[in-house]
């Protein structure tokens, strides 16, 4: 019937199939009317196996359903023949999909994947004529890439969204996302979107030392459109003088490289003193003469002399957002942070178990990006003193060092820890009955392994200070705090050398915020999120996850 044939293609029972369907059983009695929970099951079944082929699978069984002999169509769906006590006196059904009106065909083709519509082409010159209509592709551009753009806008450029679809969006789907560039220990955040017309590759850039609250900074990077001929064109973006030729290169899988050719374009009249200056003051948004520290004046020369070399020719390595779990202390994500003279970074928040962690994003010659530089022990809570005893640092460093201390005990001596504890739940089983030696091996076992343990701390907000003598880049901070953990932070020389981690104490302000006081640096680093729209970055699985974090401190260690 074309109710059940409209139905398997994904439309619906229109008004008029409902209308022939009465007229029908009507005029055949009550041994043609197919029962409704029957058809739903063989509609359900036929879309099922139709999406499990995908793409011209689906057309092929739709087409199939359509282009069955009546009698056969009605045996199959209800075992009753239609054609059984009188002839069919209504309009003619169509018998294929070649036979359903146009506008039902767009609608249909709509909905399938760009990616099978070639074939759905090649099937006949109807289905090709009709997969030339700007609706459909215009879903398809909508639908799986998020494009939202003025249609005049698109007519007044004479770029279809077909074209846009098959010769941009497709090709350069891959690229889409995060991607950390390879510029040694200094790292990077680079998103790459669709852009109205154009796919962008934005580098983030955390905003002016110290205002870590304040939105992240943007720079285009490269750019690919369709605007000048009817092939994707690649432009670099970096430097002052406008738009010109580059090139993107697919190296491997989660991994691309892009390239200037013409990077005359980003050198500046007045040579390198003037590319310098323009650059201190884009990163830094100061001149070299107000920054008084002397350390930290060679730091910037050191990464501007550093960076400035790859000239936009730089490999990019994919990076996900971590997956949310139930568990979770608070969303996970991006957030700034303040390093001292290295200026705000940007570090990733994850979350493994008892274990909160913090990746470096971007870095420094000290500790470089990829590295983990906060690991928090969710276990090992700390309650804070009262307010005029937190100001005293010497009270802090008892608290935290008396922890670490006790972790480290445990990290050393697991074995003979859970010996001993084995050897006291068997001597106190030997004199109790049944029921008390469950109760001691149970006490035993609490004691023996550090499982999830919750805060004995309020978790309404409570008042917090930094101690004396502790020094933050941002004196501007929260005075309330929700919980507080024993942490350890990754210092290091220059160069990573002699890398060490050194307790302190992880401090969640509120959902977007957290800090941590360095115990042996006597300083502090606040962290704020970022809450910048960051698509087709989450991670796939948990797995996906942890593993590119392993790749991420492979890259530069």
């Amino acid at each position: 019937r074309m109710a059940v044939c409209a139905r398997l293609c994904g439309v619906g029972q229109s008004r008029r199939c409902r209308r022939r369907q009465r007229n029908d059983q009507q005029d055949q009695g009550s041994d043609s009317d197919m029962d409704e929970e029957e058809e739903e099951r063989i509609v359900g079944q036929r879309r099922s196996d139709a999406g499990s082929c995908g793409g011209p699978g689906r057309v092929a069984a739709a087409a199939a359903a359509a282009t069955a002999e009546p009698s056969d169509a009605c045996e199959y769906g209800s075992g009753h023949n239609t054609n059984r006590g009188g002839s069919n006196t209504g309009p003619p059904h169509p018998e294929s999909l070649m036979e359903l009106p146009p506008e039902l065909l767009v609608e249909i083709f709509s909905l399938l994947p760009g990616t099978v519509l070639p074939n759905v082409a090649l099937v006949c010159k109807k289905f090709r004529q009709i997969l030339n209509t700007e609706t459909i592709w215009r879903r398809r551009c909508v639908e799986e890439f998020g494009m939202r753009e003025d249609l005049r806008k698109m007519e007044a450029t004479g770029v279809s969204s077909q074209d846009l679809y098959v010769k941009l969006l497709h090709p350069y789907r891959h690229i889409l996302g995060l991607w950390q560039p390879d510029i040694g220990p200094y790292g990077g955040l680079l998103n790459v979107v669709v852009d109205g017309l154009f796919i962008i590759g934005w580098m983030y850039l955390p905003p002016h030392d110290p205002r870590v609250e304040d939105p992240m900074r943007r720079r285009p990077l490269f750019r690919i459109h369709l605007l000048e001929s009817k092939k994707a064109t690649v432009e670099c973006m970096y430097g002052h003088k406008g738009p010109h030729k580059g090139d993107i290169q697919t190296v491997k899988k989660d991994e691309f490289s892009t390239k200037c050719n013409q990077t005359d374009h980003h050198r500046m009249p007045g040579g390198r003193q003037e590319e310098f200056r323009t650059w201190l003051e884009e990163e830094w948004g100061r001149t070299l003469e107000e920054i008084f520290h002397e350390h930290m004046q060679e730091l910037i020369l050191m990464k501007f002399i550093y960076t400035s070399q790859y000239d936009n020719c730089l490999t990019y390595r994919r990076i996900y957002l971590p997956p949310l779990m139930p568990s979770d202390l608070l969303q996970p994500g991006l957030f700034k942070g303040t390093y001292g003279s290295h200026g705000l970074e940007i570090v990733m928040l994850s979350f493994h178990g008892m274990s909160a962690r913090a990746t470096k994003l971007t870095g420094d010659p000290n500790v470089p990006a990829g590295q983990l530089t906060l690991d928090v022990d969710l276990s090992q809570p700390v309650d804070l003193p009262e307010l005029d005893q937190q100001r005293n640092i010497d009270v802090l460093s008892r608290i935290i060092l008396g922890i670490h201390e006790k972790v480290q005990r445990e990290v050393e001596q697991p074995a003979s820890d859970a010996s001993a504890c084995v050897g006291r739940a068997e001597e106190e089983a030997d004199g109790a009955a049944a029921e008390e030696t469950e109760v001691d091996h149970g006490a035993c076992a609490d004691a023996c392994q550090s499982g999830p343990s919750g805060s004995s701390s309020s978790p309404e907000a409570q008042p917090f200070v930094l101690p004396l003598g502790v020094m933050a880049r941002n004196e501007v901070y929260p005075r309330t705090c929700r919980k507080c953990f024993y942490g350890t932070g990754l210092i290091a020389g220059h160069g990573f050398t002699s890398p060490e981690r050194t307790p302190g104490l992880f401090v969640l302000f509120d959902e977007d915020r957290f800090g941590f006081i360095w115990l042996e640096l006597k300083s502090f680093s606040l962290y704020s999120r970022l809450t910048d729209h960051l698509p087709h970055a989450h991670a796939p699985s948990m797995e996906r996850f942890e593993a590119m974090l392993r790749n991420m401190q492979s890259w530069t260690s």
